[in-house]
């Protein structure tokens, strides 16, 4: 499934502890700097190589992140 979910939708599921998986496709130096709590960081150039082994859980919703401060 894919589509947007709201900053309070993602509030609720990580309140809930839904099984989620959140992902953060940010730059390295960007997600040292500041993300969500849990999150892994997979930057896109890296997903091919790192999803496999930071997403083990086949069942988990998984919900990407990224930011672009343009």
């Amino acid at each position: 499934m894919e589509g947007t979910i709201s900053t309070k939708d993602l509030k609720a599921k990580l309140d809930s502890k839904e099984r989620i998986q959140v992902v953060e496709t940010l730059a390295p130096e960007r997600y040292r700097e500041a993300h969500i709590p849990g999150a892994v960081n997979i930057p896109p150039d890296k997903i091919k190589e790192l999803a496999p082994r930071l997403l083990p859980n086949k069942d988990a919703e998984i919900i990407t992140y990224c930011a672009n401060p343009h």
